[in-house]
Parts: C-alpha cells; sequence; structure tokens
C-alpha cells in the first residue's frame, strides 16, 4: 500500500459534476471555489449549499471552501471595512455549517510593502496584528462553535513567518496556516523571499493546508504542476518532515489538468 500523500484538487460544483469520480476514487480532499463572489454571500446561497451536499453524498475526502477575499484585508484600518470584512468572514462560514466543511482559506493581510515599513514607525507592527484580531474575532469564535478552521493563505508574503506567528497570536485551533506553493514561488522571484520549501518549513505543525499551483517566480500562473520552476522535491521532501496532516490541494487555472497535475506528483514519486 502507497504511503505517498493523496492530493485533493480546489473546484467550483461545476467542475465537481465533471471530476467527481476522481474525486471519490481516493476519498480526495475537496476545496469548493462556489462561495466566494459577494454575491453569492448576499444572495440566497442555500440551492447551492443543496447541490454541493447531493453531490458529495459519501465522498470520504475532508472538505473545505475557499472564503471570501476579493477587495479587502484583513488587517484594514478603517473600522467600517473591517465590519463588511467580518460580514464576508461569518457568511462564509455559515456556508461551511450548512454543507460540512471543515476549513476555509482566507488572505494573509501581509505585503512586500508591509515586509520594508512595519518597523519604519514605532508600534506598527503590534497595531497591525491588533487590527488582525479585531476583525477576526467574532469570526474565529463562529469557526470554533462550527468545528471549522479558517487557514491564512500567503498572497504577497516576503517573510514565511509573520504569518505563521499571526496564526498563533490567536491561540485558538480555528486558526492555522496556509501556503500557495506559487504565491511563494512568485515572492521568491520577483521579491527575493525564500524558495518555497522554506516557506513549509517556517509553518510547522501549524500548516493545515496546501495550494498546489505550479508558476515562473514571475506571476500567479497557476500553471499544471511541472509546467514552471517550483522544485517539487524539495517542497514534498518539507512536508514529509511534518507530523500535521495538511491538506494539499490541487488549484490550478485550468481544470481538465487537474488529473494530469496528480499524475505528475505520482510519477516523480512524491504524491498520488
Amino acid at each position: 500500500m502507497s504511503s505517498l500523500p493523496v492530493v485533493g484538487a480546489a473546484m467550483t460544483l461545476d467542475e465537481v459534476e465533471l471530476y467527481r469520480d476522481w474525486l471519490f476514487e481516493k476519498s480526495r480532499n475537496l476545496e469548493l471555489q462556489s462561495f466566494v463572489d459577494a454575491d453569492i454571500l448576499n444572495g440566497d446561497w442555500a440551492p447551492l449549499a443543496d447541490r454541493a451536499r447531493r453531490l458529495l453524498d459519501g465522498h470520504g475526502g475532508r472538505l473545505g471552501i475557499h472564503g471570501p477575499f476579493w477587495g479587502f484585508t484583513i488587517a484594514s484600518e478603517d473600522p467600517d471595512i473591517r465590519t463588511i470584512v467580518n460580514r464576508r468572514l461569518l457568511q462564509g462560514l455559515d456556508v461551511c455549517a450548512a454543507i460540512g466543511a471543515t476549513q476555509m482559506v482566507i488572505h494573509s493581510p501581509y505585503t512586500s510593502w508591509s515586509y520594508n515599513n512595519l518597523d519604519n514607525n514605532d508600534g506598527a507592527r503590534e497595531a497591525f496584528v491588533e487590527r488582525t484580531h479585531l476583525t477576526l474575532r467574532e469570526a474565529v469564535r463562529r469557526a470554533e462553535d462550527v468545528g471549522c478552521t479558517m487557514v491564512i493563505e500567503n498572497i504577497e508574503d516576503k517573510d514565511p513567518h509573520i504569518r505563521v506567528a499571526l496564526a498563533e497570536s490567536f491561540n485558538s485551533s480555528a486558526v492555522a496556516v496556509s501556503i500557495d506553493t506559487g504565491h511563494a514561488h512568485y515572492a521568491h522571484g520577483y521579491t527575493g523571499a525564500p524558495p518555497v520549501d522554506y516557506y513549509v518549513k517556517a509553518a510547522g505543525n501549524r500548516l493545515q493546508h496546501v495550494h498546489l499551483q505550479d508558476a515562473d517566480g514571475y506571476a500567479d500562473r497557476h500553471w499544471s504542476l511541472g509546467e514552471g520552476s517550483i522544485h517539487w522535491h524539495a517542497v514534498f521532501a518539507a512536508l514529509a518532515q511534518l507530523e500535521c496532516n495538511p491538506r494539499l490541494i490541487i488549484e490550478i487555472k485550468d481544470k481538465s489538468k487537474i488529473p494530469a497535475s496528480a499524475a505528475y506528483l505520482a510519477s516523480i514519486g512524491v504524491a498520488e
């Protein structure tokens, strides 16, 4: 029996229809991406939730969603914006409760600008974390209540440790860390950040979710795995050192290449 990790994928419900057999055959983990937009969350999403439950009846993998993120940061200085962000995150957690999702991806507030400027003014670093707590405190309580973990995904993060420290500052099982391999590779190639496997090592056992996408270190390509220049052997060697069991989620633009991405990882002997 193989001891290699089994990868899952990020899909919309329409794509689940197409790749349901692939998901079910190995009880692959799934990240639904049909509940991201404000128009969906502000409307009647109950029929979408019903469809998700029907499609996933009998699915043995772990289920999560990508939470809302368009147009905002979780560390906003504006209290009115923080109120809106809080509302969006609570809406996402309501979806999780309705469909049985136990994980929700949210976006890191850190940027390359903050990397260079948080220590430029006294107290700025601490204020940044405090604003994030103000934004997330109600959502963290709700996530704890419904048994869901919010995983903070790197976007522009240049420092692989800072997001981990942010997650740990909540002292809650409902806040953990996500890594997007393409985002980390962009930060490595474009801003001088460490390579992707360093992000894995920095996250350690706080890591509960990984977006697997390939890229060239210049842009957020979301290419099929094997099409870019990420050093996958190094990434999976770092993952193998962890005691935790993060969800490994293929997140690529061309969903028709999801099975091929999994096959590529199998061909190099790191996952299936």
